[in-house]
């Protein structure tokens, strides 16, 4: 997916109230999160074309946050797993995967009793950055639906900051611009603030949306 078609130019903006929700959880906490090492990706249950695709919207949102991308991750080999699947108990067969998400087949009962198509798991290293994220998509009707760029687009978004559990759930961090998927210009704007070097890596204090518009060129 070229760069390009990331962001659009849009007049788009957030308030420091808007980025305080965004990070805030449905139970009342405020977390927010990055990834604290380069990020691994590794795709399963895909053909080569969505592959390609799914490929070049973790290089493009990686560029957009200088955010590194390796080959392998040191610890775990391959930090972002996305996961491509019809059914949750399809997940049982992955070899080795119980080991990296405990507690595996409770999580697809309940995910299965609710009838989720996607989840994502994060974990984090000893200061609270992001190093592991689990995609999981059961590919029913609703997302089979999608175009190919706008699911990798919206997932890879999704798994670059720990945000709510509620964030994106009515609005989309998508958009379209002459026909193509971009970037909302504030999300982006937004993910840029986030991975500013001078920000901590991870915060649960709500000051920290203050500290993220002031990065983004807030004034209000």
């Amino acid at each position: 997916m070229p760069s390009a078609r990331i962001w659009a130019h849009l007049e788009v903006e957030m308030t420091p109230q808007d980025i305080e929700a965004i990070f805030t959880r449905s139970d009342g906490r405020f977390a927010f999160a990055r990834w604290g090492r380069p990020i691994a990706p590794v795709v399963f249950g895909v053909d080569d074309a969505t592959l390609a695709v799914v490929k070049g919207a973790v290089e493009a949102t990686c560029q957009l946050v200088r955010q590194p991308i390796v080959e392998t991750d040191p610890e775990l080999g391959s930090n972002l797993m996305m996961f491509f699947f019809r059914d949750w108990a399809e997940l049982g067969g992955v070899p080795g995967l119980d080991q990296l998400v405990p507690d595996m087949g409770p999580l697809v009962e309940r995910l299965q009793a609710v009838g989720a198509n996607q989840y994502r798991l994060f974990r984090f290293d000893a200061a609270g950055a992001i190093k592991a994220c689990f995609v999981f998509l059961r590919m029913d009707e609703q997302l089979s639906a999608l175009p190919a760029e706008t699911l990798a687009l919206g997932q890879v978004v999704q798994s670059l900051l720990l945000w709510s559990d509620v964030a994106f759930r009515d609005v989309s961090p998508l958009a379209k611009h002459e026909g193509n998927t971009v970037l909302r210009p504030d999300v982006a704007d937004l993910l840029r603030a986030a991975y500013d070097p001078v920000l901590p890596a991870a915060a649960q204090d709500t000051s920290h949306a203050l500290r993220l518009f002031a990065r983004m060129g807030g004034t209000s």
